[in-house]
């Protein structure tokens, strides 16, 4: 015993089999190279609240901005696979009812296996190769049972989407978007949809059939046939009389006594077989010992409806309740049976962090907004820098100038002063230049020594190289020379406060700007909410915080500009209240010199 033991440990292959065994994470490699993202999409099985194992279910996935990155995909979605996450091997038939990058938005229809309660299910989807071909059939996403799928998502005519081709023959229905998943048909009481009879829809009493739709209905209905399929005397019909669902064969009727609320989304559904049985939303409400009998005929749908009618469905088989909770419960608007995983890259990570997942939400509108806000926060952030610097230099420069002009004795007022050079002559008008580049040997970064300069130009002008004392100013004079400092004062001043301008804008735009790619995000959202039909809160959140960033980084774009705009704006106004006290006490200096 012990030798076999000891022979079997030894085996290589036999320890790594044990080891992929009871570690079966680990054989989950990446499907397939060539496709650069995946994403984990679990099917809550408690949320249907199934009993018993279902061999296999046709699932919605519903894409928005809020769930997926559309740039990880082609335009037309031919990119998109799907696998069983168990193995990522088994290929899962789908096909695509409606792709829309532009808006953001897909309806995937995915058929999905062992669908065992207390069990979780979950597949990954795979996209982001630009070699790839369309795979998708809407021939193989259903079983064999089912005899006619109607998504109302033509332009024209309503298509059978099963492999049988039950194609509507007659319909005066109007088709549109924006009913609960992709397109619609709307009844108007005059209106019918007609399906000729052939041998997929022909039923049989022992294995049953099914029927399923969803409704909203629009008015009280007096007697609407929303499903009937006539054989002589024979007939099998699921409506809503005075406002109440009902289901008959023959002359059996199911209890009249389950209102339809108006106004809202619903799912219907009829089984037939031994029974009668009726079901509102994934419910059982209603049943009947009314065996049907061998069925064959044209169907009629919708004949005296008042309302919209999405997913309209036959079986040739009465399906079982799980069945019907789960199609009520994965397609409805308040659907919470498939929960949405972060997308994965070829190196198996994916974005865990709360940040990312905002980041990876944001619309391209939300982008550029975004795009336009980081480019005022980095003007704003250089124009602080920059005025910083400037205002640095000034205050020193004022310091160094007065601490030498106040030594001056009074005879000697014009000792400081010192005739432009074409190179100072180039730069003055910008304080940037001179703090950059400027000379800084003569108190060229100092508006007070620019004040100054003007004052003593203007004695020049007047009396040339004149010893003080030789000569008197007249007071019109004096008005003159405080005039032409007032003006050196005024453009001083404009040169300090140029660019402050960007910064207000950053102030007030910012936050506009970050308001504006928010409405714009929560409008989109909400379109696509409403085209995808997907309203849980899951499906919400991720969109609605995503467009918040864009009001996140207009504040993040206007408080540091205010911040520093006041913190500059007050050391501008210190320079300027300097300068405002130095040309008063230099033409009082002047007028003692020159007017005696």
């Amino acid at each position: 015993m012990k030798i076999s033991i000891v022979k079997r440990i030894k085996n290589p292959v036999l320890i790594l089999v044990s080891v992929l065994a009871f570690l079966p994470g680990l054989s989950h490699a990446w499907w397939n190279g060539d496709w650069s993202a995946r994403k984990k999409i679990t099917l809550n099985i408690s949320q249907a609240d199934i009993k018993e194992a279902l061999p296999q279910a046709t699932v919605l996935v519903r894409l928005h901005t809020g769930n997926f990155d559309f740039t990880n995909a082609k335009d037309d979605g031919r990119d998109i696979r799907f696998f069983l996450a168990k193995d990522d091997k088994t290929p899962l038939n789908f096909h695509i009812e409606k792709y829309d990058p532009l808006n953001e938005m897909a309806l995937i229809w995915v058929q999905v296996p062992n669908l065992v309660a207390g069990k979780e299910t979950a597949i990954y989807m795979y996209s982001g190769n630009s070699k790839a071909s369309a795979a998708d059939e809407a021939a193989n996403t259903y079983d064999n049972n089912m005899a006619a799928v109607f998504h109302f998502a033509e332009k024209e005519s309503p298509n059978d989407s099963t492999a049988n081709n039950n194609n509507v023959t007659q319909f005066s229905v109007k088709l549109g978007d924006g009913s609960l998943i992709g397109g619609g048909a709307t009844f108007d009481g005059q209106s019918v949809l007609t399906v000729t009879s052939s041998p997929s829809i022909k039923f049989d009493a022992s294995r049953g059939m099914t029927v399923s739709a969803w409704i909203k209905v629009m008015a009280v209905q007096g007697n609407a046939i929303l499903f009937q399929q006539q054989n002589g005397g024979k007939s099998v019909v699921l409506g809503i009389e005075a406002g109440k669902l009902y289901a008959s064969s023959g002359a059996s009727s199911t209890p009249k006594t389950t209102e339809v609320v108006l106004g809202a989304w619903h799912h219907v559904a009829l089984t037939a077989g031994k029974d009668l049985t009726l079901y509102l939303d994934g419910k059982e409400v209603a049943t009947a010992a009314a065996p049907i009998a061998d069925m064959q005929g044209d169907i009629s749908v919708g004949k005296g409806y008042t309302g919209v009618m999405d997913e309209f469905e036959v079986s040739n088989i009465a399906r079982p309740a799980d069945w019907i909770k789960v199609a009520a419960k994965g397609q409805g608007p308040d659907a919470l049976l498939l929960t949405y995983g972060e997308d994965e890259s070829p190196g198996g990570e994916s974005g865990n962090s709360y940040f990312g997942t905002i980041l990876h939400s944001v619309t391209l509108d939300g982008w550029v907004v975004i795009g336009i806000l980081m480019l005022m926060a980095a003007i704003s952030w250089l124009v602080m820098a920059l005025k910083a610097m400037v205002i640095n230099k000034v205050e020193k420069g004022n310091k160094t100038f007065l601490n030498d002009y106040k030594q001056l004795a009074i005879t000697e007022t014009g000792k400081l002063d010192a005739n432009d050079t074409d190179e100072d002559s180039d730069i003055s008008d910008s304080p940037l230049l001179t703090a950059l580049i400027g000379k800084h040997d003569h108190f060229q970064d100092s508006p007070l020594y620019h004040i100054y300069h003007t004052g003593v130009q203007e004695i020049k002008r007047r009396f040339g190289n004149a010893e003080v004392g030789q000569q008197n100013l007249t007071p019109q004079a004096i008005g003159a020379i405080k005039a032409s400092l007032d003006a050196t004062l005024v453009r001083e001043n404009q040169k300090l406060n140029s660019l402050m301008v960007l910064l207000t804008i950053a102030i007030s735009g910012g936050p506009f700007l970050g308001l504006l790619g928010t409405v714009v995000g929560v409008m989109i959202t909400f379109a696509a909410i409403a085209a995808t039909g997907d309203v849980n809160v899951a499906a919400i959140a991720p969109g609605i915080a995503a467009a918040l960033v864009a009001t996140v980084a207009g504040l993040a774009v206007a408080i540091p500009a205010l911040f520093g705009y006041n913190y500059i704006g007050s050391k501008i106004k210190n320079v300027t209240a300097d300068m405002h006290v130095f040309s008063d006490e230099f033409v009082s200096r002047i007028t003692e010199v020159y007017s005696r």
